[in-house]
C-alpha cells in the first residue's frame, strides 16, 4: 500500500480548502455555472442525470481496509449507502449533494485519498493489472510504476488542459490484464536479451465514438528514460491534438490522420530535447518510491490443495488465482451476483469486505476493472473460511471469466450521456444464464454492455459487445461479437486485442437475452474443443454463421432491416 509523504498529504488538502471556497462561492452566485463546471469537473463531479456524481480516484485499484471504510462511512452518511466501481478502478457516489461534496473531499482525505483529476481534459487515474505484486509472470512491480507516472502527472502545468482527456495503463507482467492496446497509452513491461527492464510504448487506442487498437511506437525503453519519453508523447499531442471538436479531440485520432510513422518520428524529435533531463529516472528515484509502499510479510507455507465440497471446487475453479509465493492464492470477490448492479457495493459490504481484507489478506484489496474485487494475499489453507463468509456475503459468485461476469456502466440509471439503460439489460441476461453448469459448459466468455457510444462499458472489446441506441425514444441495442481486450483469462494472449464487428441491426431490450442464446448456441455447435472460446470460433469462422442463427435467412435479415428503418 502506497503511504503518502507531507508533499501527498499537503497536495490533497490545500485542494480540499481550495474547492471547498470554490463551491461556497458558486453556491453564492460569484461563480457562474460556466466558471465552476471546470473547477468541480477537476474534482471528479458530474452532473448527472438526476443528481450530481463524485468520482473518487483510487489509484491504481489499491486499497487499504481502513480506506474501504471510509468509503463505506461516506456512502453511508453523505448518499444512499451504496457505491459503484468502475472500469478505471474508482468508485462512483451517485447521489451527493453539491454542497456537501468539500465535506465528502475533506473525510476523502484523512485516509489519503481524493478526487482529483477523475474528470477534465488531464492524465486520469492510471490503471493497472490487478494481479500487480503477487502475479506469477510479473516482470516489474506495476503499482511501482503507476505511482511513479501518478506524481509526474499531478497538476503537471503542461498537460492540465489537454485537447481532451486522458488515460494510461500499465502492463507489468508477461500476459497483458490491463487492456494497454486500447488506452491513449499503453506501457507493458518486459526484459529485453541482455535481461534489461524496459517498456514497450503502445499510444493512440481508445474506445467511444472511433474505437481504435493502439499503435507500438517503442518496442522497447529502457526505463530511466520513461518519463521523457511520455512527456515527448504528450507535447506532441498537446501541440497538434485539436481543440475544435471534442469528437476529434482524442489522440487516437491524430495518431490516425498523421500516421503512427509520422507520429513516431515527431515523437523521437521531442524526445531528443528530452532525453538526458532532469525528468530521467535513477535507481534511487525508484527506489524512493518503491520505499514508500508497504509490504506483507509473508509466512513461509508450504503449498495445500483445500477441499471444501463441490461448491468450493467451483469458485476456487473461477474465483481463485496463483500467486507467486507458495502457499498464497489471489482471489476475486464476485461483484456480479444476478440481481445486483455489476459493480455495485452497499456500504455493509464494504464494511464487511474490509474485515475480510484484515483477516485474510493484509488490510489490503485490488479493484479490477473488471468491476470486481480482490484479496490478493490470501494464504491457500484459509480459502474455505474465506469462502464460505464471501458466500454469506452474497460475493462468491462463481462467475469469474464466464458470461454472467458482465461489465457494464450505469447507463441510462443514472447517467445524462445514456442513450439506453445497462443494467436490467445485464439483470436479464445473468437471470438467463444463470444455471452454473451451462455457464461452465459455454467457458470463458467476456460479456460488456455500455448505455451509450462512450463505451463506458468497454463493449468494443467484449467478446459479445452490446450498445445501448436510441430510435426516436425507445431503447434499442446493437450487439457485436469478436472484440478482445488482448488476454485470456487463463492468460494467454490469442488472438490478442480487437475490436467486435457489428451484428446487425440492432433489437429490443426484451429480445436482448434471446439473441445471446442464439449466439451461445451458434458457438457450442461449432466449437472444436472446450478449450476453444467464442471469441476464438469468431475468429476462426466469422460473423456470418452467428448472423444467420441470430437473424435467419436474408428475407428474414431484410425484413427485420425494414422494420428498424421504419421505426428510426
Amino acid at each position: 500500500m502506497y503511504i503518502y509523504d507531507e508533499i501527498d498529504q499537503r497536495i490533497v488538502d490545500e485542494r480540499v480548502a481550495q474547492f471547498r471556497d470554490q463551491t461556497r462561492r458558486f453556491i453564492a452566485g460569484k461563480l457562474t455555472e460556466e466558471e465552476f463546471r471546470a473547477l468541480r469537473l477537476r474534482n471528479g463531479l458530474y452532473i448527472q442525470r438526476y443528481a450530481p456524481m463524485l468520482r473518487i480516484a483510487i489509484p491504481y485499484g489499491l486499497l487499504s481496509s481502513r480506506q474501504l471504510r471510509k468509503l463505506a462511512q461516506i456512502a453511508r452518511s453523505y448518499d444512499r449507502a451504496y457505491g459503484h466501481f468502475s472500469t478505471r478502478q474508482n468508485m462512483q457516489l451517485n447521489w451527493p449533494r453539491l454542497e456537501e461534496v468539500p465535506e465528502i473531499l475533506a473525510e476523502l482525505a484523512t485516509v489519503q485519498m481524493h478526487a482529483i483529476q477523475t474528470s477534465g481534459n488531464c492524465i486520469r487515474n492510471i490503471t493497472t493489472d490487478h494481479f500487480a505484486g503477487v502475479a506469477p509472470d510479473e516482470i516489474v512491480d506495476s503499482f511501482v510504476w503507476c505511482e511513479i507516472i501518478r506524481q509526474w502527472s499531478t497538476f503537471h502545468p503542461e498537460f492540465s488542459y489537454l485537447p481532451r482527456k486522458f488515460k494510461f495503463a500499465v502492463n507489468g507482467a508477461v500476459h497483458d490484464r490491463a487492456a494497454t492496446f486500447v488506452h491513449d497509452i499503453g506501457l507493458h513491461a518486459l526484459r529485453n536479451e541482455t535481461g534489461e527492464i524496459g517498456f514497450r510504448v503502445i499510444v493512440g487506442g481508445g474506445l467511444g465514438r472511433t474505437p481504435l487498437i493502439g499503435h507500438v511506437i517503442r518496442e522497447f525503453l529502457p526505463w530511466p528514460h520513461l518519463l521523457t519519453y511520455l512527456e515527448a508523447v504528450l507535447r506532441v499531442y498537446n501541440r497538434y491534438g485539436r481543440r475544435d471538436n471534442i469528437h476529434k479531440a482524442r489522440i487516437k485520432i491524430l495518431v490516425k490522420e498523421r500516421g503512427a510513422e509520422k507520429f513516431r518520428d515527431e515523437v523521437e524529435a521531442e524526445w531528443a530535447h528530452l532525453k538526458g533531463s532532469a525528468a530521467t529516472l535513477t535507481e534511487d528515484d525508484v527506489r524512493r518510491i518503491e520505499g514508500r509502499f508497504t509490504r506483507p510479510h509473508y509466512e513461509e507455507l508450504a503449498p495445500v490443495t483445500p477441499v471444501a465440497g463441490p461448491g468450493f471446487a467451483n469458485w476456487a475453479k473461477r474465483n481463485v488465482h496463483g500467486h507467486k509465493v507458495p502457499g498464497y492464492a489471489a482471489v476475486t470477490l464476485s461483484l456480479k451476483k444476478t440481481g445486483v448492479p455489476p459493480g455495485d457495493l452497499t456500504s455493509d459490504q464494504m464494511e464487511a469486505i474490509a474485515d475480510l481484507a484484515e483477516r485474510y489478506s493484509f488490510g489490503e484489496l485490488r479493484v479490477s476493472h473488471e468491476q470486481n474485487l480482490i484479496l490478493a494475499d490470501v494464504r491457500s489453507r484459509d480459502l474455505p473460511a474465506l469462502w464460505h463468509e464471501a458466500r454469506e456475503l452474497g460475493l462468491a459468485t462463481p462467475n469469474i471469466g464466464l458470461l454472467t461476469n458482465i461489465i457494464a456502466c450505469p447507463g441510462g440509471d443514472f447517467c445524462a450521456l445514456a442513450n439506453a439503460k445497462s443494467i436490467p439489460v445485464a439483470e436479464a441476461i445473468q437471470e438467463r444464464f444463470e444455471d452454473l453448469d451451462y455457464l461452465h459448459d459455454i467457458g470463458e466468455l467476456d460479456l460488456n454492455i455500455s448505455g451509450c457510444m462512450n463505451a463506458c462499458g468497454h463493449h468494443h472489446v467484449g467478446h459479445i459487445g452490446i450498445l445501448g441506441v436510441d430510435k426516436n425514444g425507445e431503447e434499442w441495442y446493437q450487439v457485436e461479437i469478436g472484440g478482445n481486450q488482448g488476454k485470456t483469462h487463463s492468460g494467454e494472449t490469442a488472438p490478442g486485442a480487437a475490436l467486435g464487428r457489428v451484428l446487425g441491426p440492432s433489437f429490443a431490450r426484451a429480445d436482448v437475452p434471446e439473441v445471446i442464446e442464439k449466439l451461445i448456441a451458434c458457438y457450442l455447435e461449432r466449437r472444436d474443443s472446450e478449450a476453444e472460446r467464442f471469441v476464438d470460433v469468431v475468429h476462426r469462422i466469422g460473423i456470418e454463421p452467428f448472423k444467420e442463427s441470430v437473424y435467419g435467412n436474408a428475407h428474414q435479415r431484410a425484413a427485420s432491416r425494414s422494420r428498424e428503418r421504419a421505426l428510426a
